[in-house]
């Protein structure tokens, strides 16, 4: 199967359409909740091996696109439930980070 390129609005819908095929329902946003934090927890296992000082179990998955992609899932059932629109939401977020930070990080000696 192809995947085709999705926005942030055609996700939300593709997991809403999936839940209601597939899933029976959206657990509750508690539950959600729950598992998003357990699903960052294992992205941050990967990136502490594969780019801090950890190392990697026998075994273990590698690769974070797989775990990004379980956080997003979650993120967009969260959405989903409690009615953002994920789209409109980070178009505010990216509004308010240019208009606070424009110069912030420019100007940060750190950051050259």
């Amino acid at each position: 199967m192809q995947m085709q390129e999705l926005t942030i609005h055609q996700a939300q819908q593709l997991v809403d359409q999936w839940i209601k095929q597939y899933g029976v329902r959206y657990f509750s946003e508690l539950t959600n909740m729950a598992c998003l934090a357990e699903e960052v927890g294992e992205l941050a296992r990967i990136m502490a091996r594969r780019y801090g000082d950890q190392s990697f179990k026998v075994g273990e998955n590698h690769d974070p696109s797989e775990e990004m992609a379980d956080v997003l899932w979650v993120l967009i059932c969260l959405a989903n439930q409690t009615g953002v629109d994920l789209n409109k939401a980070l178009q505010q977020s990216i509004d308010k980070k240019t208009k606070r930070d424009s110069n912030r990080h420019i100007n940060n000696p750190k950051l050259r």
